[in-house]
């Protein structure tokens, strides 16, 4: 029998991609197909299988990827060809999302699906933006109205005199281009004219922007704003001035670009998101197994030969131990051996793996692990084993080498430039720029340096800076031309996040 498909239909949300469900996470890792919509979050894609199709499906004001046909069409032919099918859309399907028509369409093909809720904007925004729809005193109920219709045409859908009458808070979807034809028809049916008004862009997102009026001058405050965005109608405006929480956060309105390989950034990115900034997650890196496996497949199969292992990245860890526990069923099989690391985060994935690190310089660098070697270990004729990234320099195997020792420099894994922009972010900063730019390591400058044009980016927004994880970056960066605003004080991701918080205090 021909396999059937299933459709999920998912909330993606309001915007902040941490807002989405755990149940909306499982369907994006699971599906064959992803269908998103333009209020889907696009970081989200980043749980996706990487063979997985991506289509996008977005939808604006007379713009349209797809029409709504063509969208009900798909779904049910992936579904039919027993594809895994994810339709993300913004928000909650069934607020404003037309997943009600997309499951109506699903049913009569007799294509299995499912619906999983999401966060509202129509509650997310407001909260993002200080406002609880309903308050003790201000509001007892609120009511969630599409704006997306002529409040001034016949037998319009909405009872505008109903809306003007209610007591509570009204939120107006897809409002912006008719808000003031909307606060005239409210005011007309007897809203009073200084009831406040917010209107909330790009809610929970680092993009957001908020204005506040009243129905009487709301009109003329938003002619420059654009969609997509909410507004809120009531007394429990008035609360934005105490509460507003999110655009307090110290990068806010900051736009950071994070450039690392699409397995690493997610802790950076989380970190600059959670204090405030509208992050670019733009991955320059792609993993890969070297090009030739044999050299490093055979010295982790004779790993007893080796006195001290030297690893210089998580990569270089992760790409050593897979091999090694392909032959080795025991990692006691390490034997005797020493570990020598260089980074913090290095570190970290030794002690993972419930191992401990025997030598680790304070400083980030080649130079100070051969120091320390130089002070307190006697290399002659011991054996090292480098397990390493292709492009790495020798400068590190030549000092070991120059100490007295005898050392394997070899190939754990490649790094390719990473060619597909699945989020789009890396089209956003060509389009609209960034407050900065955040390399983490050497193959990170080499790789945006060639997805990019860097100088033709800095003469199109000039303000854009470029911050460094550590010396040996910014060595990168210089030799390529990229000039370094900032390099952090301690060489990691805290530390690069610190020195950002503190160049943003400067200026602000």
């Amino acid at each position: 029998m021909k396999k059937t498909g299933k459709v999920y239909l998912v909330g993606a949300g309001p915007g902040d991609p941490g807002l989405i469900t755990v149940r909306g996470v499982e369907c994006i890792q699971r599906a064959d197909v992803i269908l998103y919509d333009y209020l889907s979050n696009p970081t989200l894609l980043g749980y996706a299988r990487p063979d997985a199709e991506i289509i996008y499906a977005g939808k604006q004001a007379r713009d349209h990827t797809l029409t709504q046909d063509e969208i009900n069409a798909i779904l049910v032919e992936r579904g039919r060809a027993g594809k895994i099918v994810t339709r993300l859309k913004g928000g909650d399907p069934f607020v404003f999302g037309r997943g009600g028509e997309e499951a109506e369409e699903l049913q009569r093909a007799g294509i299995p699906f499912e619906v999983v809720p999401g966060v509202t904007s129509a509650i997310a925004a407001p909260a993002y933006a200080g406002i609880p729809v309903t308050h003790r005193g201000a509001a007892a109920a609120f009511m969630v109205i599409t704006g997306h219709e002529d409040p001034t045409k016949d037998e319009a859908q909405v009872d505008w005199e109903v809306v003007a009458k209610f007591s509570g808070t009204r939120v107006i979807l897809m409002s912006v281009e008719r808000i003031r034809a909307i606060a005239d028809e409210l005011m007309k049916h007897g809203a009073a004219a200084h009831t406040p008004v917010a209107m909330v862009r790009w809610g929970t997102t680092g993009g957001q922007q908020t204005i506040t009026g009243t129905l009487g001058t709301i009109g003329a405050l938003a002619v420059d704003f654009k969609p997509p965005a909410l507004t809120i109608i009531g007394d429990v405006v008035r609360q934005r001035e105490t509460l507003n929480w999110f655009e307090k956060r110290p990068l806010f309105g900051q736009r950071i670009a994070v450039t690392r390989s699409r397995e690493q950034a997610s802790g950076l990115v989380q970190r600059l998101g959670e204090l405030g900034a509208d992050v670019l997650e733009i991955p320059t890196i792609s993993i890969k197994p070297p090009k030739k496996i044999g050299p490093i497949r055979e010295a982790a199969k004779s790993i007893g030969v080796y006195d001290w292992l030297v690893f210089t990245s998580p990569n270089g860890v992760d790409a050593f131990f897979r091999e090694f526990f392909e032959i080795h069923g025991d990692l006691r099989d390490l034997g005797g051996l020493r570990i020598a690391v260089i980074g913090a985060a290095t570190a970290e994935r030794i002690q993972e793996l419930h191992l401990q690190v025997d030598l680790q310089p304070a400083d980030f660098t080649t130079e100070a692990l051969l120091e320390e070697f130089r002070k307190s270990v006697s290399c002659e004729n011991l054996k090292f084993l480098l397990p390493r990234a292709d492009l790495a320099d020798e400068r590190l195997a030549r000092g070991l080498e120059a100490l007295g020792g005898i050392v394997d420099n070899l190939d754990a894994y490649q790094t390719v430039p990473e060619k597909e922009d699945r989020t789009g972010h890396r089209t956003r900063l060509l389009s609209e720029g960034a407050d900065f730019v955040t390399f983490t390591s050497s193959s990170t400058v080499t790789n945006f340096c060639e997805l990019v044009d860097v100088n033709t980016l800095r003469k199109q927004f000039p303000k854009m800076r470029f911050a460094s994880i550590g010396p040996m970056t910014t060595q990168t960066a210089v030799a390529r031309g990229v000039e370094i605003a900032a390099e952090a004080n301690v060489h990691t991701i805290d530390g690069l996040v610190d020195t950002i918080l503190e160049l943003v205090g400067q200026t602000r």
